[in-house]
């Protein structure tokens, strides 16, 4: 199997673009591959701990934690966007790391394949 680097630039209102990232690696590790998600803007959010799960409301934590139960998935969020809207390592759920970009092109260069979803 291969190695998929997702990177998700959520834009600031309305944006589906984090749901299809979350959904293209959860796909993506049920077949077997490694997926590394980076994810920037407001996107970061999704790291946060403590997330509530309301009806008719999109809620990733939970895909998330058990993306990272399998040992083939991981969450990054970028350090300078956690750190804008005040995001600190004590914030996040157990598993989501925090780093600067070169983390993201690093995984991007040894990946197999690289999305960049969203953006404006």
């Amino acid at each position: 199997m291969g190695k998929l680097t997702i990177g998700c630039f959520s834009s600031l209102v309305g944006s589906m673009t984090l749901d299809f990232a979350v959904k293209l690696a959860e796909a993506a590790v049920k077949k077997g591959h490694e997926v590394d998600l980076w994810l920037s803007g407001n996107a970061t959010m999704l790291g946060k701990t403590r997330q509530s799960k309301f009806r008719d409301y999109s809620y990733l934590a939970g895909t998330v934690e058990e993306l990272i139960k399998t040992g083939k998935f991981q969450i990054t969020i970028c350090e300078a966007c956690a750190k804008a809207r005040g995001i600190d390592k004590e914030d996040t759920m157990e598993g989501v790391n925090i780093h600067s970009m070169d983390w993201y092109l690093a995984s991007a260069f040894s990946a197999d394949r690289v999305f960049h979803i969203g953006g404006e």
